[in-house]
């Protein structure tokens, strides 16, 4: 009745997300949130990367994965 974790990489929580926590990806910054972080995306997914303005292109590390977005920093 309830699928486990078997073969997930990611324990569960985001198994649609197309990044993975710890992995680098490099990404533009398409705009700015609400709080201030710069958005940017892969394949559709949101990423939140603080200290980035909007047309930036650079190199981030994901810290976190969630269901519907992603935490980043700039490395």
């Amino acid at each position: 009745m309830f699928r486990g974790d078997v073969g997930s990489s990611n324990g569960g929580s985001a198994p649609t997300a197309p990044v993975e926590v710890g992995k680098e990806y490099d990404v533009k910054i398409e705009d700015i949130a609400r709080e201030g972080d710069g958005i940017a995306r892969v394949e559709g997914f949101v990423i939140f990367v603080a200290d980035t303005k909007v047309g930036d292109a650079v190199k981030i590390q994901v810290d976190k994965v969630m269901r519907r977005f992603a935490i980043g920093h700039k490395v």
